[in-house]
């Protein structure tokens, strides 16, 4: 049986989660907006608004190791559909941000290594290098081959350029994350 928090822990758990994510949980009707509109809910674990749900009861560890967290792209679709204006895509981020602060085992570690490896490249291009993100993601999950036909059709049809193009003004973009890092 699962122990539901309702006490001080568990409004301190919403707390945190409404102050990184600038969102007000308590607006949340539980109508279901935003879980019918997400294109990705068959493939999580708890639905979007039961992850609100769950945050209202101060379940942290069981959300923090769910895959919901990390299948959530920050599409927005699910923050356009609620009618109380709840940011979901921003709450999805802050318990990725908390999981990762909390040394929190990742339900899905490729989501993590892609995410850094776009990061990567646009922190040193201005812009993503498509070829080299996919590079380095097979590389950190050791599986070089699997998409090696979609690879070449992708070059073939010039999707993939085999040398990254950059932005002029490298420093904004630098700027960027260095706001970034002091802001974490």
């Amino acid at each position: 049986m699962e122990i539901i928090q309702t006490n001080h822990m568990a409004q301190e758990f919403v707390d945190q989660v409404e102050k990184m994510s600038h969102s007000n949980l308590s607006r949340c009707w539980h109508c279901l907006a935003c879980s019918g509109g997400c294109p990705f809910s068959e493939d999580m674990d708890y639905l979007p608004n039961k992850i609100i749900r769950m945050i209202q009861f101060g379940m942290k560890e069981k959300i923090l190791k769910s895959s919901t967290i990390w299948l959530c792209v920050g599409c927005n679709t699910c923050s356009m559909e609620c009618p109380n204006c709840v940011d979901m895509a921003a709450i999805m981020d802050t318990l990725r941000q908390m999981a990762i602060a909390e040394n929190i085992k990742i339900a899905e570690p490729g989501i993590l290594s892609f995410h850094n490896a776009v990061v990567d490249s646009i922190s040193r291009y201005g812009r993503t290098h498509k070829l080299e993100i996919m590079m380095r993601y097979k590389l950190s999950e050791k599986d070089l081959f699997s998409d090696i036909n979609l690879g070449l059709r992708m070059l073939s049809k010039r999707k993939l350029d085999l040398l990254p193009s950059k932005v002029k003004d490298k420093k904004s973009i630098q700027s960027l994350f260095e706001m970034a890092e002091r802001l974490s």
